[in-house]
């Protein structure tokens, strides 16, 4: 699972991005990966560069190796190219429309509010994060979670005012 899998401070400072709005702090202070040799490590392989941006993507949109193989998988098969249908195929999820959208701070929130219900698809309740959502849907706060503070905050804008 990839849920939890190391301190998110910590996981942002090794792959070179700042996944939660706390890390932005952190990483502008260490803008090195952790660890003894942080700071020590130069050399770049190919290998190593393509890794690092798989890793990015995983954890961009906190999804398993098997979630992100599916999806290349799926994003082989479109027509073009190969990584902009991977992006588009990552960005279909429920979870990043709700991040995108701005109701939810960051991929970690968004998945947590779309397992306890709080979405609603097509005006059914939908509770799986890697929902995959067509151009037509219609994706929207659920009537009795629109009362709840966080969704309040959204609606007045806080969460897309902080990017």
């Amino acid at each position: 699972m990839p849920n939890q899998s190391r301190p998110k401070v910590k996981k942002s400072r090794a792959l070179g991005i700042a996944l939660t709005p706390k890390a932005v702090k952190y990483f502008e202070a260490r803008p090195y990966p952790p660890g003894e040799h942080g700071r020590g490590r130069k050399q770049n392989s190919d290998y190593k560069v393509r890794l690092l941006e798989k890793q990015r993507l995983r954890a961009q949109y906190d999804i398993s190796e098997r979630q992100m193989a599916r999806a290349y998988d799926r994003a082989k098969k479109a027509e073009g190219k190969t990584g902009e249908a991977l992006v588009v195929e990552l960005e279909r999820r429920l979870d990043a429309l709700v991040l995108r959208s701005g109701i939810a701070r960051t991929i970690y929130q968004a998945r947590q509010m779309v397992v306890h219900g709080h979405i609603e698809v097509n005006g059914g309740k939908v509770d799986k994060p890697s929902f995959r959502v067509r151009p037509d849907d219609v994706v929207m706060v659920r009537e009795r979670s629109r009362a709840k503070a966080l969704f309040e905050t959204a609606r007045a804008g806080g969460f897309a005012a902080r990017r």
